[in-house]
Protein backbone atom coordinates (compact mmCIF):
# COMPACT_ATOMS: atom_id res chain seq x y z
CA UNK A 1 0.00 0.00 0.00
CA UNK A 2 2.99 2.59 1.11
CA UNK A 3 4.32 2.10 -2.65
CA UNK A 4 0.64 2.54 -4.37
CA UNK A 5 0.50 5.88 -2.07
CA UNK A 6 4.39 6.79 -3.13
CA UNK A 7 3.65 6.29 -6.98
CA UNK A 8 -0.33 8.30 -6.76
CA UNK A 9 2.04 11.12 -4.97
CA UNK A 10 4.45 11.32 -7.87
CA UNK A 11 1.69 11.25 -10.61
CA UNK A 12 0.13 14.10 -8.84
CA UNK A 13 3.42 15.99 -8.56
CA UNK A 14 4.67 15.28 -12.08
CA UNK A 15 1.73 16.26 -13.88
CA UNK A 16 0.15 19.05 -11.69
CA UNK A 17 3.86 21.18 -11.84
CA UNK A 18 4.23 20.72 -8.20
CA UNK A 19 7.60 18.79 -7.99
CA UNK A 20 10.52 21.18 -6.99
CA UNK A 21 14.26 20.84 -7.52
CA UNK A 22 16.43 19.89 -4.71
CA UNK A 23 19.81 21.21 -6.64
CA UNK A 24 19.93 24.32 -7.96
CA UNK A 25 19.07 24.75 -12.04
CA UNK A 26 22.56 24.78 -13.77
CA UNK A 27 20.85 27.48 -15.94
CA UNK A 28 20.79 29.94 -12.93
CA UNK A 29 24.57 30.16 -13.28
CA UNK A 30 24.97 31.41 -16.69
CA UNK A 31 24.08 35.01 -18.32
CA UNK A 32 21.51 35.46 -20.11
CA UNK A 33 22.03 36.49 -24.04
CA UNK A 34 19.66 38.04 -26.73
CA UNK A 35 17.99 35.52 -28.41
CA UNK A 36 15.57 36.22 -31.91
CA UNK A 37 12.24 34.81 -31.92
CA UNK A 38 13.17 31.87 -33.89
CA UNK A 39 16.02 30.97 -31.42
CA UNK A 40 13.59 31.42 -28.92
CA UNK A 41 10.74 28.69 -30.74
CA UNK A 42 13.63 26.26 -31.51
CA UNK A 43 14.78 26.45 -27.68
CA UNK A 44 11.06 26.37 -26.73
CA UNK A 45 10.31 22.83 -28.69
CA UNK A 46 13.51 21.07 -27.75
CA UNK A 47 13.14 21.82 -23.91
CA UNK A 48 9.07 20.79 -23.96
CA UNK A 49 10.44 17.65 -25.56
CA UNK A 50 12.78 17.30 -22.69
CA UNK A 51 10.50 18.11 -20.63
CA UNK A 52 8.15 15.51 -21.86
CA UNK A 53 10.62 12.94 -21.70
CA UNK A 54 11.30 13.47 -17.66
CA UNK A 55 7.77 13.42 -17.56
CA UNK A 56 7.96 9.82 -19.09
CA UNK A 57 10.98 9.07 -17.02
CA UNK A 58 9.09 9.66 -13.48
CA UNK A 59 6.52 7.52 -15.01
CA UNK A 60 8.99 4.80 -15.94
CA UNK A 61 10.86 4.34 -12.37
CA UNK A 62 7.56 4.74 -10.73
CA UNK A 63 6.00 1.53 -13.22
CA UNK A 64 9.32 -1.01 -12.24
CA UNK A 65 9.51 0.37 -8.41
CA UNK A 66 6.02 -0.49 -8.37
CA UNK A 67 6.74 -4.70 -8.99
CA UNK A 68 10.28 -4.76 -8.27
CA UNK A 69 10.83 -8.34 -5.91
CA UNK A 70 13.91 -6.19 -4.38
CA UNK A 71 13.79 -3.14 -1.62
CA UNK A 72 17.43 -2.34 -2.82
CA UNK A 73 16.21 -2.17 -6.28
CA UNK A 74 13.12 -0.38 -5.19
CA UNK A 75 15.26 2.04 -3.32
CA UNK A 76 18.15 2.95 -6.20
CA UNK A 77 14.62 3.09 -8.71
CA UNK A 78 13.33 5.55 -6.47
CA UNK A 79 16.76 7.62 -5.94
CA UNK A 80 17.12 7.49 -9.24
CA UNK A 81 13.82 9.39 -9.72
CA UNK A 82 14.35 11.77 -7.05
CA UNK A 83 17.96 13.15 -9.04
CA UNK A 84 15.09 12.66 -12.05
CA UNK A 85 12.67 15.41 -10.48
CA UNK A 86 15.83 17.92 -10.97
CA UNK A 87 15.48 17.92 -14.34
CA UNK A 88 11.70 17.83 -14.65
CA UNK A 89 11.86 21.11 -12.64
CA UNK A 90 14.59 22.62 -14.54
CA UNK A 91 12.96 21.78 -17.84
CA UNK A 92 9.34 23.00 -16.80
CA UNK A 93 11.44 26.38 -15.43
CA UNK A 94 12.79 26.89 -18.34
CA UNK A 95 10.15 26.12 -20.78
CA UNK A 96 8.03 28.89 -18.70
CA UNK A 97 11.12 31.16 -18.72
CA UNK A 98 11.42 31.34 -22.54
CA UNK A 99 7.82 31.90 -22.78
CA UNK A 100 6.33 28.66 -23.89
CA UNK A 101 4.28 25.70 -22.51
CA UNK A 102 5.12 22.26 -21.54
CA UNK A 103 3.44 19.53 -23.86
CA UNK A 104 -0.61 19.04 -23.45
CA UNK A 105 -0.27 15.36 -23.88
CA UNK A 106 2.00 14.83 -20.53
CA UNK A 107 -0.79 12.75 -19.23
CA UNK A 108 -0.74 9.78 -22.22
CA UNK A 109 3.54 10.08 -21.35
CA UNK A 110 3.19 9.37 -17.53
CA UNK A 111 0.39 6.78 -18.23
CA UNK A 112 2.37 4.79 -21.74
CA UNK A 113 5.89 4.92 -19.84
CA UNK A 114 3.66 3.69 -16.40
CA UNK A 115 2.85 0.61 -17.65
CA UNK A 116 5.76 -0.27 -20.32
CA UNK A 117 8.11 0.18 -16.83
CA UNK A 118 5.48 -2.33 -14.95
CA UNK A 119 5.77 -4.37 -17.60
CA UNK A 120 9.69 -4.57 -17.84
CA UNK A 121 9.68 -4.96 -14.16
CA UNK A 122 7.24 -8.04 -14.00
CA UNK A 123 9.74 -9.68 -16.30
CA UNK A 124 12.39 -9.57 -13.28
CA UNK A 125 14.80 -7.43 -11.68
CA UNK A 126 17.44 -7.88 -14.51
CA UNK A 127 15.52 -7.66 -17.58
CA UNK A 128 13.73 -3.88 -15.49
CA UNK A 129 17.22 -3.02 -15.41
CA UNK A 130 18.13 -3.91 -18.94
CA UNK A 131 14.94 -1.51 -20.09
CA UNK A 132 16.30 1.20 -17.72
CA UNK A 133 19.87 0.97 -19.51
CA UNK A 134 18.70 0.99 -22.36
CA UNK A 135 16.30 3.91 -21.98
CA UNK A 136 18.80 6.10 -20.11
CA UNK A 137 21.60 5.42 -23.03
CA UNK A 138 18.99 6.34 -25.68
CA UNK A 139 17.71 9.81 -23.45
CA UNK A 140 21.59 10.46 -23.21
CA UNK A 141 22.07 10.05 -27.15
CA UNK A 142 19.03 11.85 -27.52
CA UNK A 143 20.01 14.67 -24.51
CA UNK A 144 23.78 15.17 -26.88
CA UNK A 145 21.39 15.85 -30.06
CA UNK A 146 19.61 18.58 -28.29
CA UNK A 147 23.09 20.57 -27.86
CA UNK A 148 23.30 20.39 -31.45
CA UNK A 149 20.08 21.85 -32.08
CA UNK A 150 19.96 24.24 -29.31
CA UNK A 151 20.90 28.18 -30.16
CA UNK A 152 24.33 29.08 -28.96
CA UNK A 153 23.04 31.87 -27.60
CA UNK A 154 20.66 29.77 -25.14
CA UNK A 155 23.16 29.06 -22.18
CA UNK A 156 20.89 28.27 -19.93
CA UNK A 157 19.02 25.62 -21.65
CA UNK A 158 22.86 24.01 -22.78
CA UNK A 159 23.58 24.33 -19.20
CA UNK A 160 20.30 22.24 -18.08
CA UNK A 161 20.97 19.61 -20.82
CA UNK A 162 24.89 18.92 -20.09
CA UNK A 163 24.10 18.44 -16.30
CA UNK A 164 21.05 16.08 -17.70
CA UNK A 165 23.25 14.39 -19.88
CA UNK A 166 25.98 13.51 -17.04
CA UNK A 167 23.35 12.42 -14.54
CA UNK A 168 21.32 9.61 -17.49
CA UNK A 169 24.34 8.70 -18.08
CA UNK A 170 25.26 8.12 -14.32
CA UNK A 171 21.99 5.89 -14.25
CA UNK A 172 22.66 3.96 -16.94
CA UNK A 173 26.13 2.78 -15.66
CA UNK A 174 24.33 2.03 -12.18
CA UNK A 175 21.65 -0.55 -13.96
CA UNK A 176 24.85 -1.86 -15.81
CA UNK A 177 26.58 -1.85 -12.30
CA UNK A 178 23.19 -4.00 -10.83
CA UNK A 179 23.56 -6.75 -13.39
CA UNK A 180 21.33 -5.27 -16.36
CA UNK A 181 20.67 -7.81 -18.83
CA UNK A 182 21.12 -6.57 -22.19
CA UNK A 183 17.72 -6.38 -24.12
CA UNK A 184 17.52 -7.60 -27.67
CA UNK A 185 18.03 -5.70 -30.98
CA UNK A 186 14.31 -5.51 -31.86
CA UNK A 187 13.55 -4.32 -28.23
CA UNK A 188 15.93 -1.93 -28.36
CA UNK A 189 14.44 -0.89 -32.00
CA UNK A 190 10.65 -0.52 -30.59
CA UNK A 191 12.05 1.65 -28.05
CA UNK A 192 13.72 3.59 -30.23
CA UNK A 193 10.33 3.96 -32.63
CA UNK A 194 8.42 4.87 -29.26
CA UNK A 195 11.22 7.52 -28.22
CA UNK A 196 10.32 9.16 -31.96
CA UNK A 197 6.69 9.20 -31.48
CA UNK A 198 7.14 11.08 -28.29
CA UNK A 199 9.35 13.76 -29.36
CA UNK A 200 7.92 14.59 -32.83
CA UNK A 201 4.48 14.83 -30.76
CA UNK A 202 5.91 16.78 -27.44
CA UNK A 203 7.58 19.04 -29.91
CA UNK A 204 4.33 20.47 -31.40
CA UNK A 205 1.70 19.73 -29.13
Amino acid sequence: MDHLILSFDRAVKTLSGAATARRESPGERTSAHAMTDTERAQSIALMRINHAGEVAAQALYQGQALVSRSPDLREKLNHAADEELDHLAWTRERVHALGGRTSLLDPFWYAGAFVMGAAAGALGDKTSLGFLQATEEQVEAHLASHLAQLPASDTASRAIVEQMKQDEAGHAQTARTLGARELSSPVQGLMRLGSRVMTTLAGKI
